[in-house]
């Protein structure tokens, strides 16, 4: 599988995430940069969270975020 400039957004979208506290949701406005919203939306088509624009994760978002955030955490130690 290659890594995509947009599976990167996707990747950077769920690692500003705060696993911490799953009530914390982001928000991704309509004037952000447009990769940024195309790749909300795919998160969401996806079931990663619960709306197209962010919003909080799901289970399954909450995992893929978990593992995400393992990476960086990881690679950059």
């Amino acid at each position: 599988m290659a890594l995509t400039e947009e599976l990167i957004e996707e990747i950077r979208i769920l690692t500003h995430y705060n696993l911490t506290s799953i009530q914390e949701g982001i928000k991704v406005h309509g004037s952000a940069n447009p990769e940024i919203v195309s790749a909300a939306k795919r998160l969401f088509d996806k079931g990663l969270v619960s709306q197209d624009d962010g919003g909080y994760l799901t289970d399954l978002g909450i995992e893929a975020a978990e593992h995400a955030q393992a990476v960086l955490r990881i690679l950059t130690a």
